[in-house]
C-alpha cells in the first residue's frame, strides 16, 4: 500500500511562490497516475493538477492554468507542485493523491491513496 506525505506548505505572500513536495513509501508511483487537490474552508475539494504515469501527459484545473506546473520524479518516488503567482483564492489544503489509472484524471474517486494535506496560506 502506497503512503504520500506532502510538505512544502506554509504561508506567503499574494505574488509569491510555493513548492509543494510529495513523498511516497510503501512502494512505487511509478506506475501510478498522480495528481493534486485541495480543499478551502467550507468548499468541496477540487482537482488541481494531474500528471501521467510517466510524466508525458499533465492537466490542470482552469484556475491554476499557467501559474502551477505539476512534476514527478519516478527514481526519487516523489511528485510536486510548484505554485507561483499566489493569491488568497488559493489558499487550502493542498492533498497528494496516487490512482491506478495511468493518466491520473480529475476525478477524485479514481484516486486510490491519498496524502494527509498540507496547508497552504496566502496572504493579502
Amino acid at each position: 500500500q502506497v503512503q504520500l506525505v506532502e510538505s512544502g506548505g506554509g504561508l506567503v505572500q499574494a505574488g509569491g511562490s510555493l513548492r509543494l513536495s510529495c513523498a511516497a513509501s510503501g512502494g512505487t508511483i511509478s506506475t501510478y497516475g498522480m495528481g493534486w487537490f485541495r480543499q478551502a474552508p467550507g468548499k468541496e475539494r477540487e482537482f488541481v493538477a494531474a500528471i501521467s504515469w510517466r510524466g508525458g501527459s499533465t492537466n490542470y484545473g482552469e484556475s491554476v492554468k499557467g501559474r502551477f506546473t505539476i512534476s514527478r520524479d519516478n527514481a526519487k518516488n516523489t511528485v510536486a507542485l510548484q505554485m507561483n503567482s499566489l493569491t488568497p483564492e488559493d489558499t487550502a489544503a493542498y492533498y497528494c493523491a496516487a490512482s491506478r489509472d495511468l493518466m491520473g484524471g480529475t476525478i477524485q474517486g479514481a484516486y486510490d491513496y491519498w496524502g494527509q494535506g498540507a496547508q497552504v496560506t496566502v496572504s493579502s
